[in-house]
């Protein structure tokens, strides 16, 4: 396929994943080249007229009344990177790298940031040809963006630092050198604007924003199965309740749930039953997964116009020739939308393990005890309850809002700082938690639906059953039950599941 062309103006979530996954590669637009040239005449002439410019001729940060000549002004770049490459802990997953170079060349191809174009065209290089800075995963207070992360990144530009190159760690120089790179001799404000903005944070946000994205449909996938399980009403889902509170994420839930749930023989068996209502966990799931949905919206429209912002400090307006310093590089829109996602998938973990634990105990429903024969003899599915109740209270912990704590930094330069990069990272390790207790309820799920065989499901949730029993085998007795969750794991991640539901349901929403 063709390289997606970098302008600043026009990336896409989407696009994102794609590149994270190594699917697609990428290029500088043509079309953009001239606005990026265009800024770095500006950046040029303050040089030659030794204006004294933020980040140019200055110090960085509470040194940014010291000035800098003209002569040390190269050296001024790459003292930032080294300086500020002080980043702790493990390296962050190559997804999540890539998605952060790629942010990073996108902002610098909007041209409001006075670099020269073969930088960008370095930085796709890297993507193009497999090149992996070692970016550790603390040491950003989201303040003038993540600047540990991206200092940590650009060394390898210069031939400095750590990348992974064809699966091993090596030094940034010989990746480089490898995969037939030469590294880039700064100059004037090019290291400041590699390492301002919050290019680190949004990029991991954005990948776990289209995780939580297909979690949110498997959840509705899974409390479909769970629902005929249990033999739970129809009634909730009925479009008329949706039409009378009008959220949109609660509407678009109940119609999933009716497609998933249409022409059941289960619910037909128990229609005159007598139960006037079930617990909430299966009444209000429109309301709960609606409710996510319409957050996952919200963080959607934040990230998509992060995406392509511009996020450096001081920014060039080429045809005033102005640079002006402001604050676009502070991550506080992106960490609270990142810190409400995180609070929403939590929510949904601690719903998702109340219906398991609605399966396996005997005294919520009528299926035998821990959803197995000889139960005593056998303990079953005991630990799917426990597993998941072990995964709720780290994704509430995990939930707890890291833009509320901002620490001063920088001599008290930086004194509110957004904890985006936390924010971000945090985030993705709730939806973690989020598919392994979803992975337990389709295992609960579906040994629940063997014991009402032969009937079976509505026509969507039966399809997704159909797809976990063409894997996982039904629970006779007790077996390790460890591969058969990682065989359900499997299949929410190479979309076999959703495609199953999808294909007979109709695509979710």
């Amino acid at each position: 396929m063709p390289p997606i062309l970098l302008n600043g103006e026009t990336l896409t979530l989407e696009e994102v994943e794609g590149v994270a996954r190594g699917e697609a590669d990428v290029a500088l637009d043509p079309a953009a080249r001239e606005k990026v040239l265009a800024s770095r005449r500006v950046i040029e002439a303050a040089v030659a007229a030794e204006r004294k410019v933020y980040g140019v001729s200055t110090g960085f940060g509470s040194l940014s009344d010291v000035f800098i000549g003209a002569d040390d002004q190269a050296a001024l770049q790459i003292n930032l990177l080294r300086s500020h490459a002080l980043g702790i802990g493990e390296p962050i997953g190559v997804a999540e790298t890539r998605a952060t170079i790629l942010l990073r060349a996108n902002v610098l191809a909007k041209g409001f940031s006075g670099v020269r174009p073969e930088l960008i065209d370095l930085l796709c290089d890297l993507l193009n040809r497999q090149v992996h800075p070692i970016i550790p995963e603390r040491g950003s207070v989201g303040a003038s963006g993540d600047l540990a992360p991206l200092a940590h990144l650009s060394l390898v530009l210069i031939g400095e630092g750590e990348a992974r190159f064809r699966g091993q760690r090596i030094p940034g120089g010989e990746a480089l050198r490898r995969a037939g790179l030469l590294p880039l001799t700064l100059q004037a404000k090019e290291g400041l604007a590699l390492i301002n903005g919050t290019c680190g944070m949004t990029g991991i946000g954005a990948l776990g924003l289209l995780l939580a994205e297909r979690l949110v449909r498997l959840a509705d996938v899974a409390a479909a199965m769970t629902l005929e399980a249990l033999k739970g009403s129809f009634v909730p889902f009925d479009d008329r309740l949706q039409a009378v509170r009008p959220h949109p994420g609660q509407a678009a839930t109940a119609r999933n749930l009716r497609a998933l749930l249409q022409d059941s023989p289960i619910n037909l068996s128990h229609k005159d039953c007598g139960k006037i209502q079930d617990s909430y966990t299966l009444r209000c799931i429109p309301q709960v997964h609606g409710g996510v949905r319409d957050t996952l919206a919200h963080v959607r429209g934040v990230l998509t116009r992060e995406l392509n912002a511009a996020t450096d400090n001081p920014l060039i307006f080429a045809e005033s020739g102005d640079i002006l310093s402001g604050g676009n590089f502070h991550g506080h829109p992106v960490g609270l939308a990142l810190d409400f996602l995180a609070v929403a998938l939590a929510g949904l973990c601690g719903f998702a393990e109340r219906r398991i634990e609605r399966l396996v105990n005997p005294q919520l429903s009528d299926l035998p005890a821990f959803l197995v024969e000889a139960s005593g003899l056998n303990s079953g599915l005991m630990m799917a309850q426990i597993a998941a109740a072990s995964l709720v209270p780290e994704a509430k912990i995990l939930a707890a809002p890291a833009t509320v704590h901002s620490i001063p930094t920088s001599g008290s330069k930086e004194d509110f700082v957004s904890m985006g990069w936390l924010a971000a990272v945090k985030c993705g390790r709730v939806a973690a938690c989020l598919e392994q207790i979803l992975a337990l309820e389709f295992l609960a799920a579906a040994q629940g639906l063997d014991f009402l065989r032969p009937l079976l499901p509505g026509r969507g949730a039966a399809a997704a059953y159909a797809c976990i029993r063409q894997h996982v085998p039904h629970l006779d007795r007790d077996r390790s039950l460890r591969p058969d969750l990682d065989r359900i794991l499997a299949l929410l991640r190479d979309g076999s599941l959703l495609s199953a539901a999808d294909a007979v349901a109709g695509p979710l929403a």
